[in-house]
């Protein structure tokens, strides 16, 4: 079977991929044969229907626009904000993206979402985006989970992280219910973390423009900020062995790497640990860093 990873950054890091992206086509022997590009996934900077992380992607969308239609590789607008009201709708430079993003190219291009208002709202004026049932609803009841995938609306749906180790929930979903499941793989957030919710809302209303505080991540190991080597930790964690022994043969094909607010650096350890094969991991990582033209950090 194989495994479609959903990767971060269609504007934060779209140097990044305008290297990588030429090595995944042309050196396929680097890859693993298993897994491709589901999707790559973010939202430029100052962007009202945003969510989930602050946007910082500052590329031109028409640039990123032009690469994923020559790759063929399908976008996601990540349009997660959770606070939108009605007077939102109007904001003409989602609406733009939007125009720009819901026929680019030969494949289907889809949007993250929270939002049921702006869910209808994007069914009614773009309808051939697909839609994605974002993490950020942070939904830790298998039951609720379930009526989710449910939905008609979604062609996927994430759950939250602490989800990912609930086997015998997942095992007994039909199968078409598990293909429409979406692992985010490598969250690195405190495992009991009552506050998620409370972070994303404070990323919903920065986005909105509102003043608020910072949210403040009750975390023991909050100062260290995002390590890969502690992600890999996390009991939710979900690496390549478990994919290839466990996920793929139960049925599920589709994982998220997060990554949108950490550096591209750390964004390209994701790539070789989920996709490249090991013998090539370096030639790889050269290849990117003698990138004249990226900034890697």
């Amino acid at each position: 079977m194989k495994v479609f990873y959903h990767l971060p950054g269609l504007f934060e890091f779209y140097d990044l991929y305008k290297s990588f992206l030429p090595l995944f086509r042309e050196h396929r022997e680097y890859f693993y044969d298993w897994c491709e590009i589901g999707s790559i996934y973010g939202a430029p900077y100052d962007c009202l229907w945003g969510g989930g992380r602050v946007g910082f992607g500052e590329e031109d969308p028409g640039n990123v626009a032009s690469l994923m239609k020559e790759y063929a590789i399908s976008s996601r607008l990540t349009f997660s904000n959770s606070l939108l009201r009605e007077e939102h709708l109007a904001d003409k430079r989602c609406n733009d993206l939007c125009t720009l993003f819901e026929h680019n190219g030969n494949v289907e291009n889809g949007v993250i979402i929270h939002s049921d208002l702006l869910l209808s709202y994007l069914q009614k004026h773009y309808p051939d985006f697909y839609f994605v049932s974002s993490t950020t609803k942070v939904i830790t009841d298998f039951s609720l989970f379930e009526a989710e995938l449910n939905r008609k609306e979604f062609r996927f749906a994430v759950p939250d992280f602490r989800l990912n180790t609930d086997l015998s929930h997942l095992n007994a979903l039909s199968p078409k219910q598990k293909q429409k499941v979406e692992f985010l793989c490598n969250e690195c957030c405190f495992y009991g973390c009552q506050e998620r919710k409370r972070c994303y809302e404070n990323v919903s209303r920065k986005s909105l423009g509102e003043s608020c505080e910072d949210h403040i991540c009750v975390s023991p190991d909050a100062h260290r900020g995002y390590r890969f080597s502690e992600a890999v930790k996390n009991p939710g964690f979900i690496g390549i062995g478990s994919i290839q022994d466990i996920y793929a043969p139960a049925g599920f094909s589709h994982f998220k790497i997060e990554g949108r607010s950490l550096g591209s650096a750390v964004v390209l350890e994701f790539l070789l640990y989920y996709m490249t094969r090991p013998e090539y991991q370096l030639k790889v990582r050269e290849e990117i860093y003698l990138d004249s033209m990226l900034d890697l950090f």
